[in-house]
């Protein structure tokens, strides 16, 4: 990781946008918002009516969109908004440095809002952007410019959304027959599918560094180049808007859901960061001239290895924003180059969190996030937990070597939802970082996917138990 690259292509100004609606090359903006998964909801306005009005008066939206589920039920409890209140609405402002041409669609550009109250115009601090959004200003204020990426995996199957469902989701047959990890050749048979999720994400100011086949059958990765952490997790949500849109195009289907069949390895979501000098943005803070890092060329300073001891002393707490689903838990199986033991090595995969890099590309790799993770929220609760590290000073626990599957004695990553929850729920540094109302709004929103499912009779106990008992 060096300086991040300069600005992509794709990118537009309101002026730009003005003439090409002028033109009649674009007539419609996707003005849109993340909602608590991560999914991207708003509206599409005609071009004409966004120049008008929505530019000046920004975009309003039914404020129950970040307090629902994923079926869009109204679900009660919450202590933001609710029936008693009416479901008012909020403000929608769009955040125009996120405006951009959206070329998986004809004629059409994209924006990103933040979430506003709508009296009093101050941003709603439940809403996702605004969560990631303060633990960056957090950094900035000690000095530090948060920069990293994310690497997320999607599988592919030879159906549609439409032809899954009709099968009941089961017995559905994956682009691809055997794994095919950085296979080239099986890469491409897919290749009309990946290649063109790169080449409108290119196109889109969301520029790609590479694709690549991965650990499953049909399973690939999709990289993207790093950023400041609010811009990687925008790019995160387009590029998944992106690559369903593309699949839907070409009568295909992916998923990015954490563990979609119990016969091959999950989807993962690794999140990568490094703290800059806010300043220049020139100098990795994480790079020192400490002891170095036995058998390699990294030399942390005394603020990396404080980082460390944060990621690593609060990722049981910090798991529900890595894994927020019942789904994310069967993705932690051993042998799968998913965690399941908590500690730190260098450059190796069994660990929850991978050291890398040296000098200015040193960073630590979190690989406990599925790909079914909201990334504001993962990228919050690893900044919140890695500044309160440095705050703390607190110190890793000896770096670890071997196989961590098969250690004893190691911290686990939870094993449940309900789990996770409760750790959350403990954590002082959450309760601090990201205030009472708002970790009280994501507990009250994993407890009710908990519920949701405990509430489910689902095939499997269908199959065991419906002639057998």
């Amino acid at each position: 990781m060096g300086a991040p690259a300069p600005g992509p292509s794709g990118r537009l100004t309101l002026d730009e946008l003005s003439d090409r609606v002028a033109r009649g090359e674009i007539d419609t903006v996707l003005t849109l918002f993340p909602d608590l998964y991560g999914r991207l909801v708003g509206k599409r306005i005609t071009g004409r009516f966004f120049l008008e009005q929505v530019v000046g008066h920004g975009m309003h939206a039914c404020d129950y969109l970040l307090a629902c589920d994923v079926e869009m039920d109204p679900v009660p409890g919450y202590a933001f908004t609710s029936w008693e209140s009416g479901y008012g609405d909020f403000l929608c402002r769009p955040d125009f440095r996120t405006l951009r041409q959206a070329a998986w669609l004809e004629r059409s550009a994209i924006v990103i809002c933040d979430v506003l109250d709508e009296g009093s115009e101050v941003p709603v601090a439940v809403a996702p952007r605004t969560v990631l959004a303060r633990q960056v200003e957090r950094a900035r204020e000690s000095g530090f410019e948060p920069l990293g990426a994310s690497e997320l995996e999607f599988f592919v199957f030879r159906e549609s959304y439409e032809s899954a469902g009709a099968k009941g989701f089961t017995n559905l047959e994956t682009f691809g027959s055997y794994v095919e990890d950085y296979h080239i050749l099986q890469g491409t048979r897919v290749e009309p599918l990946v290649g063109e999720i790169r080449r409108v994400l290119d196109a889109s100011a969301i520029p790609v560094e590479f694709s690549k086949g991965e650990w499953g059958p049909g399973q690939h990765e999709i990289n993207l180049a790093y950023c400041d952490l609010l811009e990687m997790s925008d790019r995160h949500v387009l590029y998944k808007e992106a690559a369903k849109t593309v699949a839907i195009q070409q009568e295909l289907a992916i998923t990015f859901m954490a563990k979609w069949t119990s016969e091959h390895a999950g989807n993962s979501m690794h999140l990568h960061v490094s703290l800059w000098d806010a300043d220049t943005r020139s100098r990795n803070l994480f790079a020192g001239e400490g002891d170095p890092i036995p058998g390699t060329r990294a030399e942390p300073s005394a603020l990396f290895r404080h980082w460390l001891g944060g990621l690593i002393h609060h990722a049981r707490a910090t798991t529900l924003f890595f894994a927020p689903t019942v789904n994310s838990y069967k993705r932690f199986v051993a042998g799968t180059f998913a965690p399941t033991g908590i500690g730190w090595s260098y450059d190796n995969r069994t660990t929850g969190f991978r050291v890398i890099g040296y000098g200015p590309s040193l960073r630590a790799e979190c690989r406990i996030p599925g790909g079914d993770a909201n990334p504001y929220l993962a990228f919050a609760a690893l900044l919140a937990a890695g500044l309160d590290g440095i705050e703390r000073r607190l110190e890793p626990p000896e770096m670890f070597e071997g196989n961590l599957y098969e250690a004893e004695g190691v911290p686990q990553v939870p094993s449940s939802l309900n789990e996770a929850i409760a750790a959350a729920e403990e954590s002082k540094m959450l309760r601090a970082a990201f205030g009472p109302e708002v970790l009280e709004h994501y507990l009250h929103f994993a407890r009710t996917e908990q519920r949701k499912f405990d509430e489910t009779v689902t095939s499997w106990e269908r199959a065991r138990y419906l002639e057998r008992i």
